[in-house]
């Protein structure tokens, strides 16, 4: 078994290119965000980070974010989502609970009271089906805020809502009307 030190340093560098620059390492990603695992882990010796396929076994099953998974097969392996590069990950529109939350930092709570929630960089807002996991999102942004997202009253005006293999909710956009700062 790797140490935990090791795990999350497998964990950032698989986020990193198999989210945003998998080019770097010479990884193409194939439509739904699969990459060959034989070709990652290649790739990831031939540019000084090995790492056996138990090690990368253990990523993905004791990532406490599931941020990867494996196809079927165990052949293939994508990030689940939060990419920054042009991916489209196959999925399908879901229906959401009633609300959902987003954490962030104190920082951005004015901004997002006046603008709503933005994807920035990545293909889609990330909202949360628990106060818990918005909350330590919002911890790795500073002091958290986390927002109440009335989810029903979204998909009621047209927004399309998926749900990532690993429980994250996302969609494009959240207007302004749809958010509540929730009061600790």
């Amino acid at each position: 078994m790797s140490s935990d030190y090791r795990l999350v340093k497998i964990s950032k560098y698989l986020s990193k290119h198999l989210r945003h620059t998998p080019e770097r390492i010479g990884l193409e990603l194939a439509p739904g965000g699969w990459v060959s695992v034989d070709k990652l882990l290649a790739a990831c010796a031939k540019h000084s980070f090995p790492l056996s396929r138990t090690e990368l076994n253990e990523v993905v099953a004791r990532n406490d974010k599931k941020r990867f998974s494996f196809d079927p097969t165990g052949t293939l392996i994508r990030a689940n989502q939060g990419h920054s590069v042009e991916v489209d990950l196959h999925l399908e529109p879901a229906t959401p609970p009633d609300i959902l939350y987003h954490g962030t930092g104190h920082g951005a709570v004015e901004s997002i009271l006046r603008e709503g929630l933005r994807k920035m960089s990545r293909h889609h807002v990330h909202l949360s089906a628990d106060i818990a996991t918005a909350r330590n999102v919002g911890k790795r942004h500073g002091f958290p805020a986390v927002f109440v997202v009335d989810a029903a009253g979204m998909c009621e005006t047209g927004h399309t809502f998926y749900c990532s293999d690993n429980g994250v909710w996302l969609v494009e956009f959240v207007p302004p009307a749809y958010l509540a700062l929730q009061q600790n």
